[in-house]
């Protein structure tokens, strides 16, 4: 179903199965930021570990325009997708449900970036309780190369070989002068989601799942971000799978995937749990 011109889909869990995991608790919506070019049919397949655990689910992919062209050029498109995602909570009355974010590549980190940038600003989604985030195959910073893998592997065969040449050479160029050769200057104007996120990380629990073989994000990245938000005292676990390729995690491993994603999940719900106990007896005590 869509917004206007936003298309998205939603999944609402079984009232029983929701009531079998969460026990009498509001069930976590979780939000699946798609990787560029991907379709609702392959988010689908990682909705359902959540939904078989009695979650809500509600799925979105920024357009390739937005992802390649309007962040490249840096305009800040997804900002107000962004908002608009966020809205939907209050559309579908979900708002006072914890929230879990499972990002996927650039294309999915990009618009999450302004998700929490919203999230640490905006005065009505202050209130939006965020439990936790999973991050697949992401983030990466000013990797032209795996930039170009990306885009070309989006465009496809279906597209004519000469302008498929003819977009990546505009792409290959319009991101080295502006993200690299002119990024000391633009970046006062426009930070890119990788500087955004380790100057201003989101304050949940996160996780980053990602693979050394992935020829798109360069792993080192990865444990980059990983590092530097540990070291800023943020609760970030992380895991190389290894092998597969960018995004291909799932698919490679669907077992330990599922796994480390519902453990988690029920982790950060717990913790939630603990922490608001803790607030509530230091409130009676006082």
């Amino acid at each position: 179903m869509g917004d206007n011109d936003l298309d998205y889909n939603v999944v609402f869990p079984e009232a029983l199965i929701s009531e079998k995991h969460w026990r009498g608790s509001k069930e976590p919506v979780v939000i699946l930021l798609g990787w560029a070019g991907s379709r609702d049919k392959h988010l689908a397949k990682y909705s359902s570990i959540y939904n078989e655990q009695g979650c809500t689910t509600l799925r979105y992919t920024a357009p390739l325009k937005t992802v390649f062209i309007s962040e490249s050029l840096g305009y800040k498109e997804l900002r107000s997708t962004a908002h608009r995602l966020l809205e939907l909570l209050y559309d579908y009355e979900v708002e006072n449900n914890p929230i879990f974010f499972h990002v996927f590549s650039n294309g999915g980190f990009m618009l999450y970036r302004y998700m929490v940038e919203l999230l640490h600003s905006h005065k009505q989604f202050r209130s939006l309780s965020v439990v936790g985030s999973v991050v697949d195959s992401a983030p990466g910073s000013q990797n032209v190369i795996g930039a170009l893998r990306a885009l070309k592997t989006t465009l496809g065969p279906k597209v004519n070989v000469i302008l498929q040449y003819l977009l990546l050479a505009l792409f290959a160029v319009a991101v080295f002068l502006l993200r690299i050769v002119l990024y000391p200057l633009t970046k006062y104007f426009h930070k890119n989601h990788y500087d955004a996120m380790m100057e201003q990380p989101a304050p949940w629990p996160q996780m980053y799942l990602y693979s050394r073989a992935d020829r798109v994000i360069r792993y080192r990245e990865v444990e980059k971000m990983v590092k530097a938000l540990q070291e800023k005292g943020l609760k970030v676990e992380s895991f190389d799978f290894i092998s597969p390729a960018h995004v291909s995690l799932y698919r490679d491993c669907p077992e330990d995937y599922s796994s480390r994603c519902r453990t988690f999940l029920s982790c950060c719900m717990a913790s939630t749990s603990e922490e608001s106990l803790v607030k509530k007896r230091s409130q009676v005590h006082r």
